[in-house]
C-alpha cells in the first residue's frame, strides 16, 4: 500500500469499501502519470500487459460488474472475437480518453453502491463456466471483488512502470501530490 486510506466514519462500511476501491484506482492512474500514449502502450516485459491496456481493462471490468449488479448489459461486450482488445488501445482511444471514461465509471460505481438498500442484497452471476450455477453474490462481495481486481492490476502497473523508466509508486505519489499542490 502506497497511500493511506483514512478510517471510515463510524458505521460507514460503504464509504470504507469505496475508499479502498478509489485508493487502488489511484495506483493504476498514477502509473501512467507523465507518459505518452506510446510509452503507456509499450510492453516492457514478456507479458502482453501495458499500462494503457491495464487502464482500459480495469475501467471495462468495473463498468461490467456494476452493470451486472444493476441487471443491465455492459457497455462493452467481450467475447473470443474481441477479447484481445480488452488490454490494448484501439484506433481512436487514448490514455486520456480511457482515464476520463474510468472517472465516469467510478462515479457510477459510487452512486450505485451508495444507493443500494443493503450491501447484503444480492444479484445473479452470469451463466459462465467459472461461476457456480445459479450463483448469487452480495453488493459487499462486489465491492471486495473490485478492490481485489483493481489491486491486482495496480501491482502489475507498478512493475510495468518501473520497467519503463525506473519510477516507483512512491515517486509517482510524490509527483502527483506536487502537481496537485501547484494547480
Amino acid at each position: 500500500m502506497v497511500m493511506h486510506v483514512p478510517a471510515e466514519a463510524h458505521g460507514d462500511e460503504r464509504g470504507a469499501l469505496l475508499a479502498f476501491i478509489a485508493e487502488q484506482r489511484g495506483g493504476v492512474r498514477r502509473a501512467v502519470l507523465g507518459l505518452t500514449d506510446e510509452q503507456a502502450g509499450s510492453r516492457p516485459s514478456a507479458s502482453e500487459l501495458s499500462l494503457a491496456g491495464l487502464v482500459k481493462h480495469v475501467a471495462e471490468v468495473e463498468q461490467m460488474w456494476i452493470s451486472l449488479a444493476k441487471g443491465e448489459p455492459p457497455a462493452v461486450v467481450r467475447d473470443q472475437s474481441n477479447w484481445h482488445e480488452c488490454f490494448r488501445l484501439v484506433e481512436g482511444e487514448t490514455v486520456a480518453s480511457q482515464l476520463a471514461y474510468w472517472e465516469k465509471v467510478a462515479a457510477e460505481t459510487e452512486a450505485y453502491i451508495r444507493s443500494v438498500p443493503s450491501l447484503d442484497d444480492t444479484f445473479a452471476l452470469p451463466a459462465q463456466p467459472w461461476f457456480p450455477p445459479d450463483g448469487r453474490v452480495s453488493h459487499r462481495w462486489l465491492c471486495l471483488h473490485l478492490i481485489r481486481e483493481t489491486a491486482r492490476h495496480a501491482g502489475h502497473a507498478d512493475v510495468i512502470r518501473e520497467s519503463l523508466d525506473g519510477r516507483t509508486a512512491f515517486e509517482l505519489v510524490a509527483e502527483e501530490q506536487r502537481v496537485v499542490a501547484e494547480a
